[in-house]
């Protein structure tokens, strides 16, 4: 009689043990609760469509230095929103930099559709120019380089673009070795500005 009692005391015991493991495992399986990344990911996009239009030659220097420029505002918008509100954004600031952004996105499409193209060239110049903005675009793919740092860079680009422009105008369409020399000084300090940016510990923020 008393064997009997003891196991009909023991069983539900064991029931109620293993259920606890059950749940224990039900609760530990099931996905964390995530922040909201729309912001996050609209700007991961925003520079996958800059980096892609660099690239093809859809945006020129000038064209991506001023995109650039209005994402770092974006950016240091929301850095300073999240400061101010511990860390979190709130709804009416979320839906001020999806505005934002949606006027950049229009941007982004019509500088990418317009008349507008970098013409490299196949001359040394050219390839030098083409492999600096293969450069750049890397790393706004990969996030070493800031929105801030790509706006520099591009202008950077830009002026040494317009002044081979105003030599070969100047020289009817040609560069001199002068100027092809001065132009290749000119990318090889680009070349390690490039560098130091992307090496810098300085990344996109997410």
């Amino acid at each position: 009689m008393k064997l009997t009692w003891l196991k009909w005391s023991v069983l539900p015991v064991a029931a109620l043990m293993m259920g606890s493991v059950a749940l224990a495992q039900d609760q530990s399986s099931a996905p964390a609760a995530k922040p909201d990344p729309s912001v996050a990911q609209r700007k991961e996009n925003q520079q996958d469509r800059i980096a892609n239009g660099v690239k093809s030659g859809q945006l020129t220097a000038g064209e991506t230095g001023k995109l650039e420029t209005k994402e770092a505002a974006i950016n240091g918008e929301t850095k300073a929103d999240r400061a101010a509100n511990g860390g979190k954004l709130t709804t009416a600031e979320k839906q001020q930099i999806n505005k934002q952004q949606n006027g950049v996105s229009k941007q982004i499409y019509a500088d990418k559709h317009n008349a507008n193209t970098a013409h490299y060239g196949n001359n040394e110049v050219g390839q030098r120019r083409e492999n600096q903005q293969d450069r750049i675009a890397q790393g706004v793919k990969s996030g070493q380089l800031t929105a801030g740092e790509t706006a520099r860079l591009e202008n950077q680009q830009k002026n040494i673009h317009q002044q081979v422009k105003a030599d070969r105008s100047a020289n009817g369409g040609k560069l001199t070795s002068d100027e092809k020399r001065q132009v290749n000084r000119e990318q090889n300090r680009a070349s390690r500005n490039i560098y130091r940016k992307k090496h810098n510990g300085r990344t996109q923020p997410k």
